[in-house]
């Protein structure tokens, strides 16, 4: 397939990638005593993509030693990376972590347990290695090049990422699946066919979906479908998979194999001229987020998305969409009803009856039921959204946020 040259990296990105971060883990590993870094995420399994440069590395700390302090983990390692890297920032998670820049590379130093089976985990993120081992063990090169291909076709279909503001496929689900349906294409072709709640269970944890089911939490069952992990029976790895991503991939499923194409394995970028060719009303922000925590920046900003959509809704909505700097809308009608119709109770309950008479002026009764009509304060597109930016919601999660066009 074509479009795996160009995501998979060449002969020469993989070496300069091994040189770079070898390098930078001899550095690291000089001052950690008696932890350990490692190669860890898509880098350890072999399945990163070109020209990606974000690194995961691990840093190992004796099990028996830590298990008891474990939550004192980060304190630990950047005691110790202050002694050789005069640059890094401390993130929060379950369990912090640091990020380092260097060589065009970003770094993301986790500290965890070394352990040798899931049950010993005290923070979800002690299993990672676990989840790398189970993925090398069980691929091989053309099954990291198909795995290759599906992370890339989700990127590209806007379904990849288990953020909460993303709710689509990690990493490691989609190397669970192209491995345990052996290959890029089997993997779409069960996709398109997936029930809702079905269970899909690699290691043959259970007797059957019904025993599975039985066994998880049930927080753990709220995905439309349950990926029981290879390595840790008690987990949903798909957890995270909202509906919405898990129906858009049935469809782009379909799609493809009914007739393949490079173009599914590349983003298309949303461009404002283009919008505004498009027949509507457009209405087109640009974002400057917060800063912080990538998955906590980008629920806020997907908050103020759907605060102004469900708003925009009165005005007709053909089409939405957001990315990390823009949010637009384009919207059938640039006025809506001057009028809001507000519905009370039945006439024959008295005292409902009194209580609405009272907050609502002019009030009238259609089929036995109370009426109002509440006057709008912005029926007009352009009113409406000045207003809604100027929300006390919008203020408090984007750092800033204008109207760049209003196209009518």
């Amino acid at each position: 397939m074509k479009a795996l040259e160009k995501i998979k990296p060449s002969k020469q990105e993989e070496k300069a990638f091994k040189v770079i971060v070898d390098s930078f883990l001899k550095k690291l590993n000089s001052v950690l005593g008696d932890a350990r870094g490692v190669l860890g995420g898509s880098g350890a399994k072999g399945t990163w993509l070109k020209g990606v440069h974000d690194v995961d590395i691990f840093i190992l700390f004796d099990y028996k030693k830590y298990k008891e302090k474990s939550h004192k983990l980060a304190d630990e390692l950047e005691k110790r990376l202050k002694k050789k890297f005069k640059k890094y920032s401390r993130l929060h998670g379950s369990r912090d972590y640091f990020q380092i820049k260097e060589d065009g590379f970003t770094y993301e130093l986790v500290p965890i347990l070394k352990i040798k089976k899931a049950a010993e985990a005290v923070n979800i993120t002690d299993i990672s290695p676990l989840h790398a081992e189970w993925v090398r063990k069980k691929s091989n090169e053309k099954i990291r090049d198909d795995i290759r291909l599906a992370k890339a076709f989700c990127k590209a279909q806007d379904l990849y990422g288990a953020e909460s503001y993303i709710r689509g496929f990690s990493g490691y689900v989609l190397e669970i699946l192209v491995i345990y349906y052996r290959g890029f294409e089997r993997f779409l072709e069960k996709a398109k066919s997936w029930r809702e709640k079905q269970v899909i269970d690699p290691e043959k944890w259970y007797a059957d979906r019904e025993a599975a089911i039985a066994s998880l939490n049930e927080s753990k069952l709220h995905s439309p479908i349950i990926l029981i992990d290879p390595v840790d029976k008690d987990r949903n790895a798909a957890a995270a998979l909202g509906r919405e991503k898990f129906l858009v991939l049935k469809e782009k499923a379909v799609q493809f194999l009914k007739k393949p194409a490079e173009d599914f394995f590349v983003k298309k970028e949303i461009k404002f001229d283009d919008l505004k060719k498009k027949k509507g009303h457009l209405v087109y922000f640009e974002v400057e987020a917060l800063r912080g925590k990538e998955d906590i920046v980008g629920c806020k900003l997907l908050q103020v998305f759907d605060f102004l959509k469900k708003g925009l809704r009165e005005f007709d909505i053909i089409e939405a969409g957001w990315d990390w700097n823009k949010l637009w809308f384009l919207v059938k009608k640039k006025e809506t009803d001057k009028f809001e119709v507000r519905k009370g109770p039945p006439v024959k309950l008295e005292k409902y009856a009194a209580d609405f008479k009272k907050k609502n002026k002019k009030t009238y009764i259609e089929k036995g039921r109370l009426m109002a009509k509440i006057p709008r304060k912005d029926y007009k597109l352009k009113e409406f959204v000045k207003n809604k930016l100027k929300s006390d919601y919008v203020k408090e999660r984007v750092k800033k946020i204008k109207v760049i066009s209003f196209s009518f």
